[in-house]
């Protein structure tokens, strides 16, 4: 079997703009696929930026109607692809913080954030159980969403799940991302997973991104990350079990 490629989409949303936001996520899927890439994961709340104010009036189910461009994308590139998004519930309640998987099969699985970020209470629900587990060539993979992986037991469930992949969709600010670089770092050497992180690549709902989106190998070693903000590809990919890094530029 070959290599496996995947890459964190280090994308900027676009306020509310759930239209405008699906073309980014295309813009980056058609990159991700010249680059060869197999697995693709976008930060917390891509397709409507981290506005949490905006969060109900942008719900999304995985077989909504704006969401086609992505989902034949999917199928036609043969790549899996992880956006975040706020899940719809009901008409009357408030969503989730998601991250929906795409299969190129027409499948599609949904994880919702366990751990909510003070404040976030407000404006949506966490979620309840355990983390998915999905078979990807050699590997297997599980999401986690921002505030979940400052939670130890997150990150021990998926190992324990068989994890080989822990794949985080974040929005971390230059203040707390030392701590939350090192908390992923941790979690790659004690599970020994590989821990991809997908930070935005600019400004989301007041809060200033630091970008710098990274992986660890399984052991902590850290591959490759962004040098800042700005959009890229921060890609990792598995040669006979050593992992190698590659940055590549999406243009606006």
């Amino acid at each position: 079997m070959p290599p496996i490629r995947i890459a964190a989409a280090q994308s900027v949303s676009v306020a509310g703009d759930i239209a405008a936001n699906v073309l980014v996520h295309t813009k980056f899927m058609a990159a991700a696929r010249q680059a060869g890439v197999d697995l693709l994961v976008f930060p917390e709340l891509s397709l409507s930026g981290y506005e949490l104010p905006l969060l109900r009036d942008c719900r999304l189910h995985p077989n909504d109607s704006r969401l086609a461009p992505i989902r034949d994308m999917v199928r036609q590139t043969h790549m899996t692809v992880l956006v975040g998004a706020p899940l719809r519930h009901g008409d009357n309640l408030a969503p989730s913080i998601a991250a929906i998987t795409f299969f190129p099969d027409g499948a599609t699985s949904v994880y919702c954030k366990q751990y909510l970020h003070p404040g976030e209470e407000k404006y949506a629900v966490k979620g309840k159980g355990g983390g998915l587990c999905h078979v990807l060539h050699d590997e297997s993979f599980t999401p986690a969403i921002c505030a979940d992986t400052s939670h130890e037991p997150h990150a021990a469930a998926a190992a324990a799940a068989g994890a080989t992949l822990y794949l985080a969709g974040v929005l971390v600010s230059e203040a707390g991302y030392p701590a939350d670089s090192a908390q992923l770092q941790r979690h790659a050497g004690q599970f020994n997973m590989g821990v991809l992180m997908a930070n935005h690549g600019g400004p989301s709902g007041g809060y200033a991104s630091a970008g710098k989106s990274a992986f660890w190998a399984p052991g902590g070693h850290l591959v490759i990350a962004a040098a800042g903000t700005g959009n890229c590809l921060v890609i990792a990919a598995n040669h006979s079990g050593s992992w190698r890094g590659e940055l590549r530029a999406v243009p606006n």
